[in-house]
């Protein structure tokens, strides 16, 4: 029986009835093979480009490439309890969908809350990361064009503005669309990846690899105190900077690199055959770049020892991260470096345009099931939720033209593991309480496989630094406080609870 108040919950059967409504109707056209080049495009990104060659250098050493590995399985045990949910709910909302149904509305809502912190913060930090990358490519070809102007004293990144508007444009008109675009820069960034793992091998020295668990550095040269990652704290280490701890550290860092797969759940009310397309296109995307994370940070610590890849503080002050391109530059290869940045340029755009979809259909659920305004659901003549679009990219816009992008990448990270969690443990509830569902994807070895999720994505999060646990609580409570100024007395379960006219499950 569904519960009241706090832990009402919204039955599967009214979940796939509302995505009926005429004015909030999505339309269905995308397929298997176009949410695998959504996952893959999303995940294919900043993280492969950036994050690797700065964890290397910085956490785990030449052992990055195991903590790609770490990191991929905690994310297939929960792709495997996303894939049930996803083809058992095919209804928009991912994560924040599949826990009304099994936690009951709060839960859902600090879910929500939570994606939000997850989808909108990553692709202002990855549009970001594309100005950035659009500013070095232009100086490469000799004609370089700033992305950041000073305005009254205010730094303004046009660049990350300009691409966030297209983006929002070719999201407004249709979802297909959007995929097709993906899917030709897609195959561009692919290539790009590939042309490193091929032209590195030949610059590999396997005396790069040596130590390839280096010794953990003295407390004073790595991260300390709020900095140090949470479990480092908790059993006694002064440091997560190499080591044994900095390898587990570094697992939580590239995870950022694997963020986006979860976001193909989000399509599901638009996709054809949910029940076949949405399993394929999780597991398919993610089985695809785990291979390429593992290849790309093994050639790339083999060309330049761990040690070059570390941050360097510039006369100035500021930081330089070491990238793709910071090896073969090291090499002398600078016509590497050029495709690199183009591949780069590609992989952003995508990245950031999967991250507003899936913010926007986040924020198009919660819109429709009344926790925030009910117009953002509409839909328009392009059967997508124009007016939710056209928010989360201002929002977005905002962020990333006027704020600073740092250490945004672990609290994305810790919303993400967070959002995990939940829907691993939902696969356990939903099991006991509606064995009736018709399933057309079933997680194997369960209760196994969503215990092991919940248990490796509790540990990555335990990896991440105090100074992260402590925003990411602050951000939860304000959370709490809009839910109950708002989201309750305005939730649309509630009223049909009153008025008796939900539609009941089992």
């Amino acid at each position: 029986m569904p519960g009241t108040g706090l832990w009402r919950t919204k039955s599967v059967e009214q979940s796939i009835a509302d995505t009926d409504e005429p004015d909030t109707r999505l339309r269905k056209d995308l397929t298997a093979w176009d949410l695998t080049v959504f996952g893959v495009a999303v995940v294919v990104g900043a993280g492969i480009f950036t994050v690797a060659a700065s964890t290397a250098g910085d956490v785990a050493g030449p052992a990055v490439s195991l903590s790609f590995v770490f990191a991929a399985i905690a994310c297939g045990l929960a792709a495997l309890c996303y894939a049930e949910f996803a083809s058992t709910v095919p209804a928009a909302g991912s994560a924040y969908t599949f826990s009304y149904a099994t936690f009951g509305e709060f839960v859902a809502w600090i879910l929500g809350w939570d994606l939000v912190l997850e989808f909108a913060l990553a692709a202002a930090v990855v549009a970001k990361g594309w100005s950035g990358y659009l500013d070095q490519t232009t100086t490469l070809f000799g004609v370089r064009v700033p992305t950041v102007v000073h305005i009254g004293g205010i730094d303004f990144d046009w660049g990350a503005v300009l691409l966030v508007g297209v983006l929002c444009l070719l999201l407004a008109i249709g979802t297909k669309l959007s995929s097709r675009v993906s899917q030709v820069i897609t195959a561009i960034k692919v290539a790009v990846v590939l042309f490193v793992i091929v032209l590195g091998i030949g610059y590999v020295n396997t005396d790069n690899y040596k130590p390839f668990v280096p010794p953990a550095a003295e407390a004073s040269a790595g991260h300390t105190g709020l900095d140090q990652s949470l479990v480092s704290l908790i059993l006694g280490g002064e440091t997560s900077h190499f080591g044994v701890y900095g390898l587990l550290a570094g697992a939580s860092i590239v995870f950022f690199a694997f963020i986006g797969f979860d976001i193909v759940a989000t399509t599901a009310e638009e996709t054809r055959n949910p029940q076949r397309a949405i399993p394929r296109g999780i597991i398919g995307s993610l089985s695809i770049v785990t291979v390429l994370y593992v290849a790309v940070s093994f050639v790339l610590t083999g060309m330049q020892s761990y040690k070059d890849l570390a941050t360097k503080t510039l006369p100035d002050g500021t930081k330089q991260k070491a990238n793709l391109a910071t090896a073969f530059a090291a090499h002398g290869v600078d016509w590497a470096a050029k495709i690199i940045a183009v591949g780069a340029l590609a992989g952003l755009t995508t990245v950031v345009m999967v991250l507003l979809l899936g913010q926007t259909r986040v924020l198009f659920a919660m819109s429709r099931d009344g926790l925030v305004p009910r117009g953002l659901a509409r839909t328009g003549q392009h059967g997508t939720p124009v007016r939710a679009t056209v928010l989360v990219a201002a929002v977005v816009a905002v962020a990333a033209g006027f704020f600073p992008a740092t250490k945004l990448e672990e609290m994305v990270n810790v919303g993400t593991l967070f959002a995990f969690v939940l829907v691993s443990a939902g696969v356990l509830v939903l099991r006991r309480t509606r064995p009736d569902l018709p399933r057309a994807f079933r997680t194997p070895w369960v209760p196994v496989v969503p215990i092991l999720a919940i248990l490796t994505c509790v540990w990555l999060m335990l990896n991440l630094t105090v100074m992260t646990w402590v925003r990411f609580g602050l951000w939860m409570v304000a959370g709490v406080v809009v839910y109950f100024a708002y989201g309750r007395t305005h939730s649309v379960l509630a009223r049909r609870q009153r008025e008796g006219t939900e539609i009941a499950g089992g």
